[in-house]
């Protein structure tokens, strides 16, 4: 986790109310590149809110493919001053990076952008097995993930400016969370964080995240073993396939105590049970 000043910046601005101006010291949301070496090597630059960086950098490289476990890493360098990350390979591994560093074209990420190094629409293709978790999850657990992951930012009560990422178990228990200026920067914290502790698969864990679910954030939920993503707001149309193909449920708009379910809804305990109407079977 990162420090409080770390995760924001102060700045000077001027409050306007019923018309009248005012000087006031407002908080903005920290967002800064961090580069990712291998062994040394630049492999990607990645906007996000300082703190947790090795989380995020062992995410980063575990969604993107490059590692498949902890095992897989020797150390992790970091310069803290410069703002870069060395993920050093041990010696059967590093043989591969001149190969990995061909694929891609080196990239600035911005914080709303988890694919942007892609070259082709072939690349988004997963290789890994279909979730078939079996759990269920009350309604009344999913309504309350919301305010437990406000609670849970810090640094959005600071800035109003960080998507949070939060992982729970099955009774709605948070088991960690992790903020930044990218929604899917936040995902891949919490992912690695768990990768180190050697957690994976998380398959009896749910994922809740403060925004938008896009297709990159259900899929670092499916490459983590996740079943079920929820979000405050609407997921993209890709998600929601993406979901759907993989046997992920998908949860939108959890407000209130209310929700939509976009794909799955098998693993979600109602009160009521209720036929679905001709042409749904797909979900």
């Amino acid at each position: 986790m990162c420090a409080m000043a770390d995760a924001f910046q102060p700045f000077e601005v001027v409050r306007v109310e019923d018309q009248r101006p005012r000087w006031k010291t407002d908080r903005a949301a920290a967002e800064v590149p961090l580069e990712v070496r291998l062994n040394g090597q630049p492999f990607s630059v990645i906007m996000r809110t300082p703190g947790a960086d090795h989380d995020l950098a062992m995410g980063f490289l575990f969604s993107e493919g490059v590692i498949a476990g902890a095992h897989e890493i020797e150390r992790i360098d970091a310069n803290d001053r410069l703002h870069i990350v060395n993920v050093v390979l041990p010696p059967e591994r590093a043989v591969e990076i001149p190969a990995i560093l061909e694929q891609r074209r080196n990239f600035v990420m911005n914080s709303s952008c988890g694919l942007c190094g892609r070259r082709t629409l072939d690349s988004l293709e997963l290789g890994a097995r279909a979730v078939t978790a079996r759990w269920t999850i009350t309604a009344d657990t999913i309504g309350r993930l919301p305010a437990m992951l406000r609670e849970a930012q810090w640094a959005f009560a600071e800035t109003g400016g960080l998507h949070a990422a939060g992982l729970f178990d099955l009774e709605g228990n948070l088991e960690t969370t992790a903020e930044d200026v990218g929604r899917h920067n936040a995902v891949d914290k919490v992912i690695g964080r768990m990768l180190q502790l050697q957690r994976l698969p998380l398959d009896r864990s749910l994922l809740f995240v403060s925004g938008r679910s896009s297709f990159e954030i259900v899929q670092k939920a499916f490459l983590g073993g996740i079943p079920l993503v929820g979000a405050v707001s609407a997921p993209s149309s890709l998600a929601i396939e993406l979901a759907r193909a993989t046997g992920m449920t998908l949860l939108g708009f959890v407000r209130d105590g209310n929700f939509n379910i976009y794909a799955h809804p098998e693993r979600v305990q109602l009160a009521v049970a209720e036929t679905p109407p001709p042409g749904t079977a797909g979900l």
